[in-house]
């Protein structure tokens, strides 16, 4: 069932040949084919060496008895041994599949396209690129693999390999290996269920990429590794000791314990702002049993003895989720410590280590193993870093399960709110939702909804745009579709905007106006309103025109003009009469940043959001305008997490001290489970400052900085 932590010691220390090939035979059976595709990769690899030195043949034979521990598809194994015959040897696969057939070729075929899509080159570790070339590995990697999903995990454990054996490459190539394994990788492993391989990968990642916080991790766990053990062993013989003494038999049940894996606890110190003392699930229990009946009754005796917390009860055996996961999860307090128990069946212990991995349906008949998530995953029209963006958002969050008024299940993260179930029914449910029902009560569309909510949408007859709302859902389909229905409508209002302004700059009627645009074929019209050079352009082109054409000649005589730039609140204004003031009009308070568009009063220019209902009356009935944009200011979005005191006030001061210095704070929490005398604070905000260590100097001198990051660009956080 996969490579325990002893095994993958083992694999790594693994340097000759003869005791690679003794490894392979440890977990799958000689056959006369299998020996033929390990004498053939030994041949072929016979001249290559790693960088460590060791022959090349070694790694494909370990990459083939991982595999082998996971599954016993005997083709996958020999598609293992095989894995670079294509690519770093003369061998076709048209040879691969003459002497071992067409499964194993094409098994094969699949992985050498991996390989041929990803970068040759490794991007370096500081540049800029690497966020774009991760993302579109991931993207091509998926959409390349997709027919076979065999592929990925041969892939998977190749990566495993690498990762085992990344001390022998230079410290720019370990951190970019590192980096691409986390952000690729990993989450396939997630997805396709093979949390074995998931956490090994997360946590050799780690190692690399956060050296000195994976130092603290495991310092703390070392230190404390007699009282660790000692709790995790005095809970694992009280829940035995309540099974036997109701009932259960030794052998019904077997109750394993653990520590949370390196990575899964940085992550939750970074998410909740804690030390590692604070992580409430450090300790974890999992309890083993034969049939799911037998899953709740454990369940009941466990709620009955030890006060659960309600909050994080979750049945995935009723409601398995996409990937076949099923296990009880719930956390109660024992001795004043808090354990996470996870009940489950010795089969849906399988199903978990090894996913898709653990039930093979290609050569048996049956069920086809679940796989619509990959299908969801193959976004088109998004630029590259949102595709990033919504891949990391759809593969790390938790899932939950609500269902149809008629019991159909959907999975959709935790914390997604009722929208973004109505997308996930059908995208013209989402684009005309108008409220919905949630357990039968009339619920807005930002209802979040919980585990087991059953849930029916209310929609109408014409589609809504919702642009503000796309950060108040949660998964990418609603995202994407709000987006792209919010552009379509900016450009729609901008082509508009575009005739009146320049209309208005030439003192013609905007029936002149288009009649010209129709007449000179302007394509993008709505660039004229959003880009001054748009803008400038048309005008040029249409007083070059005057000089040409008769028809207009004497127009040009009464409508000379010279476009002014005038700078007033942060804004600047295009436009041929003098410009005194600028207000910004109270139906719609628009704030810096937003797009907006300015009319004309006179001297003075009202400025409306574009999506302003004021401002769309005052388009219609074609009141004068001007060009309006933004003065560029760069702003840098920050995420700080602090410690304040829990006494009265001190939250107003901190905030008080963070206006003085510029800060335009967009969010705020306050720890909502510290009980003790000091509280964290986490923020999201935007400041002026570009440089990190200075902000972080000037917040320092007010309060206890936990951790602030730079959220604009992942990878110069400090």
């Amino acid at each position: 069932m996969g490579l325990s932590h002893v095994e993958i010691e083992k694999v790594k220390h693994l340097h000759d040949v003869d005791s690679a090939i003794s490894y392979l035979f440890s977990h799958i059976n000689s056959t006369p084919l299998l020996q033929k595709a390990l004498s053939y990769s030994i041949e072929a690899h016979k001249l290559q060496f790693r960088k460590s030195g060791e022959p090349y043949i070694i790694h494909p034979i370990l990459v083939a008895s991982i595999v082998a521990s996971i599954t016993a598809d005997e083709s996958m194994a020999i598609a293992a041994l095989l894995h670079d015959v294509v690519e770093d040897t003369p061998t076709t696969v048209e040879e691969v599949e003459s002497i071992f057939g067409k499964d194993v070729a094409h098994l094969v075929d699949g992985l050498t396209k991996i390989d041929t899509i990803r970068d040759s080159e490794l991007i370096p570790s500081h540049s800029n690129e690497k966020l774009v070339a991760s993302a579109l590995t991931f993207r091509k990697m998926l959409i390349a693999s997709i027919e076979d999903v065999r592929v990925l995990v041969v892939k998977l454990c190749d990566r495993l390999h690498n990762m085992l054996t990344l001390d022998a490459l230079a410290e720019h190539k370990q951190q970019r290996i590192s980096e691409e394994t986390l952000v690729v990788y990993a989450p396939i492993a997630h997805r396709l269920g093979i949390s074995f391989l998931k956490n090994i990968l997360e946590d050799l990642s780690f190692s690399y990429l956060f050296k000195e916080e994976k130092h603290h991790i495991d310092n703390y766990l070392d230190t404390n590794y007699h009282a660790i053990e000692l709790k995790l062993n005095d809970f694992k013989e009280a829940i035995s000791k309540l099974l036997v003494q109701n009932g259960f038999c030794e052998d019904d049940f077997e109750v394993l314990s653990r520590v949370k894996h390196r990575y899964s606890i940085y992550l939750k110190m970074q998410r909740k702002g804690v030390s590692i003392d604070e992580v409430l699930d450090l300790l974890a229990l999992r309890i083993l049993t034969k049939d799911p009946v037998k899953c709740y009754n454990i369940l009941g005796l466990i709620h009955l003895h030890f006060r659960p917390l309600a909050s994080r009860f979750k049945d995935y055996i009723a409601v398995a989720k996409d990937n076949g996961y099923q296990t009880i999860h719930t956390s109660v307090f024992y001795n004043t410590a808090i354990f996470e128990v996870q009940i489950r069946t010795y089969e849906m212990h399988k199903t978990a280590e090894l996913g898709v991995a653990a039930h093979w349906k290609y050569k048996s008949g049956g069920d086809t193993i679940k796989l619509d998530w990959l299908d969801n995953l193959q976004y088109q029209d998004e630029s590259v870093e949102d595709f990033y963006a919504l891949i990391k958002n759809d593969l790390y969050s938790e899932d939950i399960s609500v269902f149809s008024p008629t019991g159909d299940a959907f999975t959709l993260p935790r914390g997604a709110v009722l929208l973004d179930y109505a997308y996930a029914v059908h995208s013209e449910v989402g684009n005309k939702a108008l409220s919905g029902l949630v357990n039968k009560t009339k619920s807005s569309l930002l209802t979040e909804l919980n585990n087991g909510d059953i849930v029916k949408v209310i929609t109408g007859d014409q589609m809504i745009t919702r642009c503000s709302w796309i950060d108040a859902v949660k998964t990418s389909k609603a995202q994407t579709n709000m987006k792209l229905n919010c552009n379509a409508r900016i450009r729609e209002i901008n082509s508009k905007a575009a005739v009146n302004i320049v209309a208005t700059s030439m003192s013609l009627s905007t029936h002149r106006v288009n009649e010209w645009f129709k007449e000179n074929n302007c394509e993008s019209i709505a660039n004229i309103a959003s880009d001054v050079e748009s803008f400038k352009n048309v005008i040029h082109r249409y007083v070059a025109d005057i000089n040409k054409n008769s028809r207009f000649r004497s127009f040009l005589v009464r409508h000379r003009f010279k476009l002014k730039t005038t700078t007033v609140a942060g804004l600047d204004i295009y436009s041929t009469s003098s410009i005194n003031d600028v207000v910004f009009d109270y139906c719609c308070h628009p704030k810096s940043g937003d797009e907006v568009m300015g009319f004309l009063n006179k001297n003075r220019v009202n400025v409306h959001h574009k999506l302003c209902s004021v401002a769309a009356k005052k388009l219609e009935e074609e009141t004068p305008m001007v060009f309006i944009k933004w003065t560029h200011q760069k702003h840098y979005n920050y995420k700080l997490i602090a410690s304040l005191h829990n006494e009265k006030g001190a939250l107003a001061e901190f905030l008080a001290y963070l206006a003085k210095l510029n800060i335009d704070i967009s969010t705020i929490e306050l720890g909502k489970e510290s009980e003790d005398y000091t509280k964290f604070c986490e923020l999201e905000f935007e400041a002026k400052e570009s440089d990190i260590n200075v902000l972080r100097g000037k917040i320092d001198s007010s309060i206890k900085v936990i951790d602030l990051i730079r959220t604009d660009d992942a990878y110069k956080t400090n």
